[in-house]
């Protein structure tokens, strides 16, 4: 048995502590950096009459892999051709990345195995208003959210929300200083000067959300059919008050372990069920009155800095190893 773990070569700890796991249970496993391909791994796929043949080869590892020997696959992180150097000549560059993207699919979708998850599953899932409409018809409570780019659409729905609203962002956003810095894009708090100066929205569309007072934040962690919970106080760090990402390092160790109420757990589990996943990672609020409100899912979401108090890179090697599948 081999799983083939799809990820990048900057990627954390997580799939060593997998890999490990794996190990203890006699499973192999091949790592494929997928932002090496195609410039430093090697892929040939054959197919005919007498059916496939598929290999990959990283020479820099001496590693590699019949495809046939794949007993699942993890989809951790696809970033293909990433690394691929930038003195092709820009007319062939976005062709090539785009070639080679379309062959790892391919060959990913060709591979008779469990895969956690199925693109195309991750890919629906990933729509987050998607994601909110199913998570209220499971069960799970939502706050008010508007996605929008007329300005007075977003002054209504602020007198809604008695002037108390965040906006975020659906996708992965960065914005890059003059010295090319990455400036990462978190939730913000509206104020009336936002409400007053909205230009701009009609080139670029916005999510907003009611801000839901906060007892503890909590990320919910689903593997296979178990769900695993951490809360931790955002508000006792200072600029972590309306998204803890923007001190997340600093919160790592302030993480503790959560129990989920019985009707939270099984809204999730019919959440993931709904959308054919295997993995998922939760976010909440928990309210002073004791509402779970249900933020997002992210099917490829992080867990590295909760594998110390959870037992998420074990029980993830366990599904991936045959254990626990719910098909």
């Amino acid at each position: 048995m081999t799983v083939l773990i799809v990820t990048k070569s900057d990627d954390n700890s997580c799939v060593d502590n997998v890999t490990a796991h794996l190990k203890e249970r006699g499973v192999g496993a091949f790592r494929f950096d997928s932002d090496r391909f195609p410039h430093e791994v090697l892929l040939a796929e054959h197919h005919g009459d007498g059916g496939e043949r598929m290999r990959l080869e990283d020479p820099s590892r001496g590693t590699a892999l019949d495809l046939a020997d794949v007993s699942a696959l993890w989809y951790r992180r696809l970033a293909v051709a990433a690394k691929l150097p930038r003195n092709i000549d820009p007319k062939l560059q976005r062709p090539a990345i785009d070639e080679a993207r379309a062959v790892v699919l391919g060959l990913l979708a060709a591979i008779p195995a469990f895969r956690l998850d199925p693109f195309e599953n991750v890919r629906r899932a990933s729509h987050k208003a998607l994601q909110l409409r199913v998570a209220r018809e499971s069960g799970l409570f939502i706050p008010k959210t508007l996605t929008t780019n007329d300005p007075n659409a977003v002054r209504s729905f602020w007198a809604e929300c008695e002037g108390r609203m965040v906006t975020k962002m659906l996708s992965s956003f960065a914005v890059y200083d003059e010295a090319g810095r990455e400036q990462v894009v978190f939730t913000n708090r509206m104020t009336q000067d936002d409400i007053d100066n909205l230009e701009g929205l009609d080139l670029c569309p916005m999510t907003f959300q009611e801000e839901v007072d906060k007892q503890v934040e909590l990320r919910a962690t689903i593997v296979g059919g178990q769900v695993f919970c951490a809360a931790v106080d955002s508000k006792a760090l200072q600029g972590a008050d309306v998204d803890w990402r923007r001190r997340g390092l600093e919160l790592c160790d302030a993480w503790t372990p959560y129990e989920l109420p019985a009707e939270v757990t099984a809204g999730l589990l019919k959440l993931t069920r709904c959308f054919g996943l295997h993995y998922g990672a939760a976010d909440f609020i928990v309210r002073p009155d004791g509402r779970h409100v249900f933020l997002e899912i992210n099917p490829g979401g992080e867990f590295f800095w909760l594998d110390p108090i959870l037992p998420l890179s074990r029980t993830l090697a366990a599904v991936l190893a045959g254990e626990g599948r719910l098909w």
